[in-house]
């Protein structure tokens, strides 16, 4: 299980130069005009762990398989996107194919790179697309309401039951906030996330700052910062043209040169993936051996069949119990063997929650 984040935004506030800093690709044309990405190129990237390398010495893996993400690079939507402008259907569709948003707003000057509401005003445009998203999802949820509300009346209980659902969504709307705010029940989560609502999607703002303000931010990227927080929201500052070029470096030691020059630890890459699963609050667990050692991603306080699954369905199915190492056990005893005379391994049940870094071997039967 990995996830799907899509890039949106205004037109030239960065999106395409983020998106192929992060894939390494030209796949998405940067191009100094709105719609120069019209169909969503995706992109395929792994995660950084740390910890994939030093399971696999510990474990002498042949092959090292990280878990992946997928970024979506979405054309940028204009004011009267819900109403067709700019081609805005066929976007409004593309965010709703998502997980998440990678919201990048434009927190830099440049004459030479246009903007289309002609001013630096990342509050603003981040105001822009998310009012397009909540007029989208306001007519979305008006019409289905309408058709669900006779079937309610007719004492049809999966349809009183959504309807109330989506009356939730529509108090929030209509009072100026995105679907995501609505106090939601907990054992109403899958059916909510059924809706399809654009507003219900995870937010993380992407602040793209000039070179200089890669380190420690602007004030635009401040005051954008306080508002996310406002939201609800997560917020990250990235230089896109910083990316870019570490994107190009292949050598490691290079790499962490150039980034400290920049008085940098971490790419931005990584600080994305950070927030991106604190988001949809993500965590990897590993699977380690001879033959390879790989990380896999699952949702937290999902249990140990749940995850399990996500390697296999059969695992899921005929799952009898999972052998656990967390991993600085795994590490501290140089490895397996050495977790296991420490009596490090532990053999848990169905109702196990998987922590981060757990290192499991799932026995199952089907």
């Amino acid at each position: 299980m990995g996830f799907k984040c899509g890039i949106v935004g205004l037109p030239n506030v960065g999106k395409s130069t983020l998106f192929n800093a992060l894939t390494s690709t030209a796949q998405a044309e940067a191009a100094n005009y709105p719609f120069c990405t019209i169909e969503p190129n995706v992109g395929r990237v792994s995660v950084p762990d740390e910890r994939l390398s030093k399971i696999a010495g510990l474990s002498k893996s042949v092959q090292i398989i990280p878990t992946y993400l997928d970024f979506a690079d979405i054309a940028g939507l204009v004011r009267g996107a819900s109403k067709g402008e700019g081609l805005g259907n066929q976007f409004l569709g593309h965010i709703r194919e998502v997980d998440a948003i990678v919201h990048v707003v434009r927190c830099f000057e440049d004459e030479n790179v246009t903007h289309v509401e002609g001013r630096i005003d990342p509050i603003a445009d981040a105001e822009t697309v998310e009012t397009e998203l909540m007029i989208a999802d306001l007519e979305s949820l008006e019409r289905r309401a309408d058709a669900l509300g006779k079937k309610a009346k007719g004492g049809d209980r999966d349809s009183k039951s959504q309807l109330e659902l989506m009356q939730l969504a529509l108090d929030a709307l209509r009072d100026g906030r995105p679907a995501r705010t609505a106090q939601v029940p907990d054992d109403d989560r899958r059916a909510w996330l059924g809706l399809q609502l654009l507003t219900a999607k995870p937010v993380l703002y992407v602040c793209n700052v000039e070179e200089e303000s890669a380190a420690n931010g602007n004030a635009a990227s401040d005051a954008m910062a306080v508002w996310a927080a406002e939201q609800g929201a997560g917020c990250v500052v990235i230089a896109a043209a910083i990316e870019a070029e570490v994107a190009q470096i292949e050598d490691p030691e290079e790499r962490i040169a150039f980034l400290s020059e920049m008085g940098l630890t971490e790419t931005g890459l990584t600080r994305i993936i950070r927030a991106g699963y604190d988001l949809l609050a993500l965590i990897t667990y590993f699977t380690a051996g001879p033959k390879e050692t790989r990380a896999w991603t699952v949702r937290q306080d999902a249990k140990a069949p749940e995850a399990a699954g996500v390697i296999h369905t059969d695992f899921e199915r005929g799952f009898i119990r999972a052998e656990t190492i967390a991993y600085d056990d795994f590490v501290g005893g140089g490895g397996e063997a050495g977790a296991k005379e420490a009596g490090k391994i532990r053999s848990e049940g169905r109702d196990y929650r998987v922590r981060d870094g757990d290192i499991l071997l799932f026995r199952f039967n089907v």
